[in-house]
């Protein structure tokens, strides 16, 4: 199967995102030179999904690099010490964010003896391997997924964690790409996401675009599906796991998963080793990004909450490990996601 789109793409010395604010209604992409203008198409949403905001940083910091090859030394370092810093406040809840500027970071320390275009284009040959990283690692994780589906699984997911989330193939959208490929018949049921309703605008229109099946459901829909016996298991993505295996990802995923055990259903999440924070103990360390009322008040153009309402918007909601039957990885399948079986994953 091949992917239709590619969410970041580099051509003629510039970074293009597609802006997904705006589909599926039209499909356009956005040119980038600096890391202050991905920095902005980080917190608008231009771009969104962990691996994807990770990969869109680290052509930020090339970016940068490229911009200021002509700028006297002391310039080009603070400079891109300012580029790092921009990057790192767009958005605080996705940990790919910190993990690929660190990565940028360290090389750009191990290349500080070299002219700056040569740093500038270091920089870039290790973001374009990045990219690609991400592609090969989401094909990994979608392989080991697809085992646990079986033919004819009906597979419900909460936002968008597909290709428009990565670099391409997707972490949970991954999986039934993968499963599908494997020759399964895979049906997707997409919860709608309130209130930025990447379920409804992005998750579905990825499914038409390569014919898999998909039934979008608002967000209040699923617990009666579930007790209808219409869902197999449920699979989503995550912007972030503690070391002891709860996980960070759009808000509405802990109702998910308690509906899931209610009723005795699988819920998988699946996880890119670089999405695991073992810095952070357990959830409640985790920063919830709280975004603009606007979001929830209405819709584009469109306004149905009462003027001078008060609005509560965290973007993310913390999911407990107990509710999680496996985290997905590149690595494998981790059933009962502990502080012990995650740490595993990190040994050589």
């Amino acid at each position: 199967m091949t992917q239709a789109v590619q969410t970041l793409r580099w051509v003629d010395g510039a970074l293009e995102m597609i802006d997904q604010r705006i589909l599926p209604a039209r499909f356009e992409y956005i040119t980038y030179a600096s890391a202050l203008e991905v920095a902005e198409g980080i917190r608008s949403m231009v771009v969104r999904g962990a691996p994807a905001i990770g990969c869109a940083a680290e052509y930020g910091v090339a970016l940068e690099a490229l911009r200021l090859r002509p700028a006297a030394p002391a310039a080009f370092v603070a400079g891109m010490e300012h580029a790092f810093e921009v990057l790192a406040a767009s958005r605080p809840t996705a940990v790919n964010l910190f993990w690929a500027l660190e990565r940028m970071r360290s090389v750009w320390h191990a290349n500080l003896q070299y002219p700056q275009s040569e740093i500038a284009a270091t920089l870039l040959a290790q973001a374009h391997e990045i990219s690609a990283e991400d592609v090969r690692i989401n094909r990994a994780m979608g392989a080991h997924g697809a085992t646990l589906l079986a033919d004819g699984a009906r597979v419900l997911t909460h936002c968008n964690a597909g290709a428009l989330a990565t670099a391409g193939h997707g972490t949970a959208l991954g999986v039934f790409r993968s499963a599908v490929e494997a020759g399964k018949r895979i049906s997707v049921i997409a919860d709608e996401t309130r209130p930025f309703l990447q379920g409804a605008r992005l998750t579905a229109w990825e499914m038409v675009q390569e014919g898999i099946p998909v039934t979008l459901i608002t967000d209040n829909m699923a617990g009666h599906l579930m007790r209808c016996g219409e869902i197999d298991a449920v699979i989503v993505g995550t912007d972030r796991v503690a070391a002891n295996g709860d996980v960070a990802n759009k808000i509405g995923t802990y109702m998910v998963a308690v509906l899931a055990q209610r009723h005795g259903i699988p819920f998988y999440v699946a996880c890119p080793l670089s999405t695991i924070d073992l810095s952070i103990p357990d959830g409640n360390a985790i920063p919830i990004e709280e975004r603009a009322a606007e979001e929830v008040t209405g819709f584009r153009d469109c306004q149905w909450a009462a003027k001078g309402v008060k609005v509560r918007n965290p973007a993310f909601d913390v999911t407990p490990a107990e509710l999680v039957t496996a985290l997905i990885t590149e690595k494998g399948v981790v059933r009962q996601p502990n502080r012990e079986n995650i740490a595993r994953l990190f040994l050589v």
